[in-house]
Order: structure tokens, then sequence, then C-alpha cells
């Protein structure tokens, strides 16, 4: 009896095996691609620092493989980046002028802002420091003592958030440097600027980003840092559709969402590490501008 029932047992193990190699093999469904964007090209307009510093050379293709958009990048001031959205001639911003920000929002050029990312300004110099500006507590007095020692001084003079941030430090320095024959103006990005500063031996004003980005070949050494009125902070604006109706929103939206993203925001924040040891930006999409003291 007992042999019987494992004979039944053996056989019905085999035909469900039988069966099981006969069953259909079910083929799997490749995924539908994601549909290409009706408008697939986006002008995005950022200050050079974005740039200068390599940040963009890793975003930007990031960004592109992910959407399906394609980027042309205009690297201006961003004193010219917010004219650019006055004139419908840009998509999207990435700029650092929160004052100037603020108003192309009120004028109702821009449609959505949002913080990104934020570093530092520096005074970067020679390392004789005529001017003796080194570990200066504050960056007004040591343009206080640049203006008193008639240190050449290597200022962008293009409308950048750059060169907002130095005039608003002669201003509280109660200086008014132009006209004077120590006193540059470049008109150039940042990069520029820092090499001319290094041919000059001269002092300037620059994001930490780029300086670090171009510090080995240039002859200049980071002299003041560290004051929080040198706080560098970067917002995305799309550019409003309300305005500008050919603007390609779609787009914007899509290149800000990516920028405060979590996994660009950890980009973002690793940017710089292995070969300055140090982030050159810090993220910032998870804070407010309260939160940075803006």
């Amino acid at each position: 009896m007992k042999s019987r029932f494992s004979l039944l047992f053996s056989l019905l193990i085999a035909f469900t095996l039988v069966l099981e190699a006969c069953a259909p093999t079910a083929t799997p469904v490749p995924e539908e691609p994601a549909a290409p964007p009706a408008n697939p090209n986006i002008i995005l307009a950022t200050t050079t620092s974005t740039q200068d510093s390599g940040l963009l050379d890793v975003l930007v293709p990031m960004f592109e493989a992910e959407s399906g958009y394609t980027v042309q990048t205009v690297a201006v001031g961003t004193g010219a980046a917010l004219k650019m959205a006055e004139e419908g001639n840009a998509d999207v911003l990435l700029v650092h002028a929160p004052s100037s920000e603020v108003a192309l929002m009120e004028a109702g050029w821009g449609k959505d802002r949002f913080l990104v990312m934020h570093n530092d300004f520096v005074i970067v110099g020679p390392a004789n420091d005529p001017a003796g500006i080194r570990g200066t507590a504050t960056a007004v007095e040591a343009f206080q003592k640049i203006f008193a020692a008639g240190g050449t001084f290597i200022s962008r003079g293009d409308d950048s958030g750059t060169h907002k941030m130095e005039l608003s430090l002669w201003t509280k320095a109660a200086n008014d440097p132009k006209g004077a024959a120590w006193y540059v103006e470049s008109g150039q990005g940042m990069g520029a600027t820092l090499t001319i500063a290094s041919e000059k031996t001269a002092y300037t004003l620059t994001d930490r980003a780029t300086y670090l980005a171009n510090k080995e070949n240039l002859s200049l050494e980071i002299l003041v840092d560290g004051d929080a009125a040198l706080l560098n902070v970067y917002h995305v604006i799309t550019v409003n559709p309300d305005k500008w109706p050919k603007v390609n929103y779609d787009g914007a939206l899509s290149f800000a969402n990516f920028m405060t993203a979590k996994g660009t925001q950890d980009v973002i924040g690793q940017f710089g590490v292995n070969k300055f040891g140090q982030p050159l930006f810090f993220p910032d999409a998870d804070k407010t501008d309260a939160d940075l003291g803006l």
C-alpha cells in the first residue's frame, strides 16, 4: 500500500514537471521610452561662476540625459542674465544676486524662483599683500585698507552678481574708487578677471569656487574670507510665459526641478571634494532664504 502511494506521488510530480516545461515562456514587454519633449531646446542664462568652476560641465549633461532636453548655456554676468529674462531671450536663469532677483520677480518677468545652493565670496591678492588686508575681520575693513593704500584692484565692471557685491562693499566702506588709477574694470567674467589680477599682482573679489578651480594657474592667495556679508547665494528662475509666450516654460521648469532634486543636490554637495578637499558649493534646496539670512 505504501509503495503504491509512493508511485502515485512520483507520477503526479512528473506530470506537473511536464506541464511546466510545456507552458509557454512569458516574453518581457519592454518599457515604452519616454516621449521626447515637444520643444527640446532650452536657453539657460547663468553667471560665469557656474561655468568657470566647472559645475555646469557636470550638471548639464546629467540633465540632458535624464530629460531629453538640449541646453544652450549662455554664461554672462547676472545683470546680463536678468536682462535676458526681461527681454524674453532666455527660458531659465541660474543667478546669484538676490536683491536684483527679487526685483525681477516683483516686476513679473520671472514665474518661479527656487533656492539652489550657496558658496561665498573671498578677497584674493598677491602674497606680499601691499595693502595689509590679510586676516582682516570684515570685507568692508579690507576695502577701506585697499582704498587708503591705493592697492591695484581689478573689478569685473560687468553688472554681474560679483560686481554688484563689490559695489555694495565699496558703498559700505564709504569709498568710491571709480576713476582712481589703481582701480581697473576688466569687463570680463570671473575666470578672466582672476587672470588679470594675477598678472597685475592686484586684489579682486571672487567667488571661492572659481578661484579654487583656477588656483593652480594664479599667483593669488585668499586674504580675507569668513565674513557673513560675503555669502553668495544662487537661485534658479523660470522666465514668465505670461510675459513671453514663446519661452520654453516646460523645459525651464524641468531644469528648475532637476536643480532642486535630491540626486542633483547630492552631486552639487560633492562637487570639488575629490580635487580640492572641500565642496565648491553647498546644496540648499531643502532650506529657505530666511534660513540663509536673506
